[in-house]
């Protein structure tokens, strides 16, 4: 078992496969996969998420139509565009970047995208899909670590995992996920008591809590796995620098694999965010066949 899970070669491996299938789509349906991705207002990190994103879409073989809308765009503006990329039949994925703006209902705007667009996996039918364990688009995020989980143990029956956090988009999801595979899974929060100790029983350890550096060697058990979701900006000697919410260099030492950040579960996420629009396009040909 590998020490570092390095998500920039799988992900890479991950695009690679899916531009394989891209083409196969687009030999039997002659068109390809179409990602609709709406930025609004001119957040830095979105810019550079959007960008990443372009790029991947390019390597996958999928169409990429970028919306980009300023700071002051109203409510009624975004969902009228919304509506208009779920009615186009040649648009497979939707994906309006968060944050937004003050003043804009992320959740009115989550709720409006058609739900087999929404590459996200952030729709209440999705969602609700996934917690009782259907078939759905599963949020990118949780999916890419499940990836890398599956490197390290093809068989994750009977683990324990530890969950640190339980927001909608990676907390939540990761759970069900793992629950799907059979580990037995503790979810831990901020008015979790204890967490170290629980933490320090897991075989699994993901940490998403947005917290830099918070999870220390000692909260980790000897030889365990830990998946690094946090990605923090911090200063140090003067620079701007990415940190996860694992102490990366003293929790190495004590983890059987571990995730670093930037590099680990970043570009798994862009990756499964291809995945899952390839999968909405062949779910949207099978329906308008059928």
């Amino acid at each position: 078992m590998d020490k570092l899970i390095d998500g920039k070669i799988l992900s890479a491996q991950l695009i690679e496969r899916l531009a394989k299938e891209t083409h196969e789509f687009v030999s039997e349906f002659g068109l390809a996969p179409a990602l609709a991705v709406v930025l609004v207002g001119h957040d830095p990190a979105s810019q550079i998420y959007v960008r990443n994103k372009v790029k991947r879409a390019s390597e996958a073989g999928i169409h990429s139509i970028e919306h980009r809308l300023p700071a002051h765009t109203t409510q009624a503006e975004l969902n009228a565009l919304v509506m208009q990329l779920n009615s186009d039949l040649e648009v497979h994925g939707i994906l309006v970047q968060l944050p937004l703006p003050a003043g804009l209902n992320e959740c009115e705007i989550i709720s409006l995208i058609a739900p087999d667009k929404d590459v996200d996996g952030f729709h209440r039918l999705n969602v609700g899909a996934l917690s009782t364990g259907q078939a759905t688009l599963i949020p990118c995020t949780p999916q890419g670590c499940m990836i890398m989980l599956r490197q390290q143990h093809p068989d994750l029956s009977g683990l324990h995992a530890v969950v640190i956090g339980r927001s909608n988009i990676i907390g939540k999801p990761m759970a069900s996920l793992l629950l799907q595979a059979n580990c037995t899974v503790t979810t831990v929060h901020s008015r979790t008591k204890n967490i170290s100790d629980i933490c320090r029983t897991a075989d699994i350890l993901v940490a998403a809590v947005g917290s830099p550096q918070l999870i220390k060697a000692d909260w980790i058990k000897s030889g365990a796995t830990v998946i690094d979701v946090g990605i923090n900006a911090i200063e140090r000697a003067g620079k701007r620098v990415l940190v996860g919410d694992v102490d990366f260099t003293d929790a190495q030492a004590v983890a059987g694999a571990i995730t670093p950040v930037p590099g680990g579960v970043g570009p798994m996420t862009i990756a499964c965010l291809m995945k899952n629009t390839l999968s909405a396009a062949r779910l949207q040909m099978a329906q308008a066949t059928t």
